[in-house]
């Protein structure tokens, strides 16, 4: 396999067993990870400020509620006193509960996503600061445990939830802020389309000391009719310097 991928690889299990670790890995862990890759002391340190700008402490784990903004911290203790009128369950209460949403008891299902509402939180805590609102993450967190909740059937053994239904929100929370990225990326392909051929027609419009069409900038600034016109549709037909009648 490439060396590339496999580095690739590699980071994407230290992201995920440190958030697992409560956004914190051990140098040896690290290390442990990367043996194969031969790394050197320079590169490690790289790792380490990547692994820092996603939250991820070395040896200690970051204060997870120093990336929250100060709306996220205000959501935060709202919801938080919300969850205070929740039971709280003790071990042999949640352990009984389990076994029943194990068995497809609709009550038990229920109570189990109700005593997880609060871990959700937690989790959702370790991935703040990612570009996403930590509302959101808690969201999704939610509708994974709801979700979760109901499938506990296939286990053995109702130790074995917390490991299932932890690594659901997980894959939820981070299957958000991947496609939040996507998405992000996405945008500021189309904000870019629609800049460029926007500067161009500023650019011409004063020049000409009027509006220009379609076609006068496509001619004039060497671009294509048609990347003017999906520029065009892209802003709702609001670049200024474009005359619309001709559009």
């Amino acid at each position: 396999m490439d060396r590339e991928i496999v580095f690739a690889k590699t980071l994407e299990k230290v992201k995920r067993l440190a958030k697992e670790q409560g956004n914190c890995i051990s140098q040896k862990q690290m290390e442990e990870a990367f043996a194969d890759l031969g790394l050197e002391s320079g590169q490690f340190a790289l790792i380490a400020d990547y692994l820092k700008k996603h939250n991820i402490g070395i040896g200690e784990a970051p204060d997870a509620e120093e990336y929250l903004t100060g709306e996220e911290k205000s959501y935060l203790d709202a919801y938080l006193e919300e969850l205070k009128g929740i039971k709280e369950a003790g071990r042999g209460e949640q352990e009984a509960v389990t076994l029943s949403a194990m068995a497809g008891d609709k009550q038990a299902q229920a109570r189990l996503a109700e005593i997880w509402l609060p871990k959700v939180v937690e989790i959702a805590k370790l991935y703040s600061g990612q570009g996403v609102y930590l509302e959101d993450l808690i969201g999704e967190g939610n509708v994974a445990v709801a979700a979760g909740v109901s499938m506990l059937g296939c286990l053995e053994h109702p130790e074995e939830a917390e490991g299932m239904l932890g690594k659901m929100i997980m894959d939820a929370m981070e299957g958000y802020i991947s496609d939040n990225l996507a998405k992000s990326g996405a945008d500021q392909k189309i904000a870019d389309k629609v800049n460029k051929v926007a500067d161009a027609a500023r650019e011409l419009a004063g020049l000409l000391q009027r509006k220009v069409t379609v076609e006068e900038l496509a001619r004039e600034a060497g671009l294509s009719e048609e990347h003017i016109r999906e520029a065009l549709r892209l802003s709702g037909s609001r670049i200024e310097h474009i005359t619309s009648g001709q559009a």
